[in-house]
């Protein structure tokens, strides 16, 4: 009776149900390690966002540029007190270009800087005071200014000058407490604006920067083009591009705005408004960077080891060979080290040169190891090349973009279709 008990028992161990179970566990298992290099992954991303950040501080950041606007006090008729008006060009005329410099590089992580010259022309219309009640002698003409409002100040490379008709003007920084401003601004020396009234006016700036560049559409019709050897522009804020051209070897947009197309006047009396949020923007973005695409890879984790112990799990219920949990457990673990692989060698090379080493090391191993297990090249041929398929299926993804989705699904589809042949003649009562 005892020794029924126990064959009993042990059937119950050694049937397909019982094996499939136990794999089924041991890959949910698996995923403890798996997500312990997800938190890796997510770890040296963040190291790497830390170091770019301190790295872009030192040559130059964000670059924003918010002007040139034509200052004008003026004597209330009211309060009698002096306040200043602001006036927008009625022309704005912009030309920039950003060159993308060799990457800065610190340890192992590499930053993208550029170097952007930027020229604004354009002219300013005869203020209009006369809306707001206030007579021509409470205008002080003689003391106008020109201010800019921009970011990133300690990188310009040079003296920033503007020159109205046949004089020139020298901006100096004007330094105010708020800690809490990121802006910062230019102004001009003054000036008698009837002397320059009706001239055109041209502008020279140079910065260092990173990240992003934008631009504030002032003038009653702005017309803005820029051209870089970037590749891969964010195009952004508050205005698109009327016309752009993206090609391997950089970008070319133009953008055309009119006073209408924005909420805010060509005049503001007492207060300089804020419009930073009226920018139209480019951001020079890596489009996914080294650990974006280690970190899709190991999201896949779950797909890959779940497949590869079904091909085991099929071969040993099509082929009646045992092969023992322990065996599982060494083939799950090859598979997690490729991950740490992956990472390890991306930071010292390119993602694809990673990729290629990190499958080929895990698909040789985890083959070589079969054949010692399965006591035959058919199977551990068929699982090699069946690995190599879906280390590539899975590469292929994480290069796309739009269609990353689309391939996916199909091929997860055909896998199941696979899956559905290859297991319609195992006897599961067994």
């Amino acid at each position: 009776m005892e020794n029924q008990e126990v064959e009993t028992t042990q059937s119950i161990f050694q049937s397909t149900t019982a094996k499939m179970i136990m794999v089924g566990l041991l890959t949910l298992v698996l995923l403890i390690p798996l997500s312990f290099v997800q938190d890796l992954i997510k770890e040296r991303s963040n190291r790497q966002k830390e170091v770019i950040a301190e790295t872009t501080s030192k040559w130059g950041e964000s670059v924003y540029f918010y002007g040139p606007i034509l200052k004008i006090p003026y004597k209330d008729p009211i309060t009698l007190r002096i306040e200043n008006a602001f006036f927008f060009p009625e022309q704005l005329t912009n030309t920039s270009s950003a060159e993308i410099k060799t990457p800065l590089q610190r340890s192992n992580y590499k930053s993208n800087v550029f170097t952007t010259k930027m020229q604004f022309t354009g002219n300013y219309i005869e203020p209009n005071f006369a809306k707001k009640n206030i007579p021509k002698d409470n205008i002080v003409w003689n003391k106008a200014t020109i201010i800019i409002r921009t970011t990133n100040l300690k990188s310009v490379n040079d003296e920033v000058k503007i020159k109205l008709g046949d004089n020139n003007f020298t901006f100096e920084p004007i330094h105010t407490n708020k800690t809490n401003d990121s802006m910062e601004s230019l102004e001009t020396g003054y000036f008698d604006y009837n002397t320059i009234k009706n001239t055109k006016f041209n502008i020279n700036i140079t910065y260092n920067g990173s990240k992003r560049i934008s631009i504030v559409p002032i003038g009653k019709t702005t017309d803005a083009t820029m051209h870089s050897n970037w590749a891969s522009p964010n195009f952004n804020g508050n205005f698109i591009p009327n016309d752009k051209k993206i090609t391997s070897k950089g970008f070319d947009a133009t953008w055309k705005i009119l006073h209408f197309n924005r909420p805010f006047a060509q005049e503001n009396f007492e207060v300089l408004p804020e419009l930073s949020k009226y920018a139209f923007a480019v951001d020079f973005i890596t489009p996914v960077d080294e650990y974006q695409q280690n970190e899709r890879a190991s999201k896949y984790g779950f797909l890959v080891i779940g497949l590869t112990f079904l091909i085991f799990f099929l071969i040993q219920s099509i082929s009646k060979i045992s092969i023992h949990i322990f065996q599982y457990v060494m083939v799950g673990i090859a598979l997690i080290m490729f991950y740490t692989l992956l990472i390890s060698i991306t930071e010292h090379s390119s993602f694809g040169f990673a990729y290629a080493i990190a499958g080929t090391s895990v698909v040789v191993m985890i083959t070589l190891y079969s054949i010692s297990i399965l006591k035959d090249k058919r199977f551990p041929t068929f699982i090699g090349i069946a690995l190599s398929i879906l280390y590539t299926f899975i590469y292929v993804i994480i290069q796309l973009e739009e269609y990353a989705l689309l391939v996916g699904s199909i091929g997860l589809f055909f896998i199941l279709a696979a899956v559905m042949y290859f297991s319609r003649k195992i006897e599961w009562n067994k």
